[in-house]
């Protein structure tokens, strides 16, 4: 049995932190995981930033509330979701993900979770497991599951290596000369033949 495993933005969605950073005027908080592959690292900086500026969750989440899917998004989750399985696997954050579900037709997201004040000031991440889409993409194959996966950062390609077959979307040139093996597509009815004829 198969099951796809997508990573969420920069493949259906929009950059989260890039939105607000350029709402928000603050440049710096662009730096996604195709910049910097150690998450934690991320992390740590954005909350510090966050918190330099006096800013928190209520205006993270004012400013996801306008953001949409990617054009084609939608339909490509429908369109792959009628052959077979899907799970979202992203670095993102229960707090900031509701919204975008909506909009995509409340697929299945696993993903991580937020320790916020009551004033709104994010105080740290928490993450789900240790390299968590790695980690769910062995777990799934543990119960009998073959996966195949697809995703545009440093921190998805341990889970599309590890699975059946495996795809870039809309990635860097980095990443792509980096791993030349992998199959790269920038378009929807590309990557939905691709994994068609993976499964």
């Amino acid at each position: 049995m198969n099951i796809v495993c997508l990573d969420l933005e920069g493949v259906l969605v929009p950059e989260i932190w890039i939105a607000f950073a350029e709402e928000s005027g603050i440049p710096e908080l662009s730096r996604t995981t195709r910049d910097e592959p150690d998450y934690d690292k991320l992390m740590a900086f954005r909350i510090a930033t966050l918190r330099e500026h006096g800013l928190g969750l209520p205006q993270i989440q004012d400013v996801i509330s306008r953001i949409d899917p990617l054009p084609g998004a939608r339909e490509f989750l429908d369109a792959l979701r009628e052959r077979t399985q899907v799970v979202i696997l992203s670095d993102t954050f229960e707090e900031f993900a509701r919204p975008l579900m909506a909009k995509l037709g409340w697929p299945t997201l696993l993903c991580n979770s937020l320790e916020v004040a009551p004033s709104g000031e994010i105080l740290r991440h928490r993450m789900r497991c240790e390299a968590s889409k790695l980690t769910t993409v062995r777990a799934l194959q543990s119960c009998g599951f073959d996966t195949i996966a697809a995703g545009d950062s440093f921190n998805d390609l341990a889970m599309i290596r590890a699975s059946k077959a495996g795809f870039l979307f809309r990635s860097t040139s980095q990443i792509q000369a980096d791993n030349p093996d992998l199959p790269a597509f920038t378009d929807y009815a590309d990557l939905l033949n691709a994994i068609t004829e993976a499964l």
